[in-house]
């Protein structure tokens, strides 16, 4: 996932990805810790995924609250 994929999901679209994404990861876990897991790159792609999605969040909160600062 790109980070111009991210940026043109909407808000509620985030908060899904972001429920999906720390969902697998969990289960990416368990199944390594079980020694279950053939491709633990996965986990890395996963984890830079989750943090794309989290640092979307975070720029469209420090906008909002600009805007609203410059609006006041």
């Amino acid at each position: 996932m790109k980070m111009s994929e991210v940026r043109e999901m909407s808000a509620a679209e985030l908060d899904e990805k972001e429920r999906e994404l720390r969902a697998e990861l969990f289960n990416f876990k368990f199944r390594k810790a079980r020694g279950q897991l053939d491709n633990t790159a996965k986990i890395c792609t996963l984890r830079r995924d989750l943090a794309r999605v989290n640092h979307s969040k975070h720029e469209r909160q420090v906008q909002d609250l600009a805007t609203s600062v410059e609006g006041n």
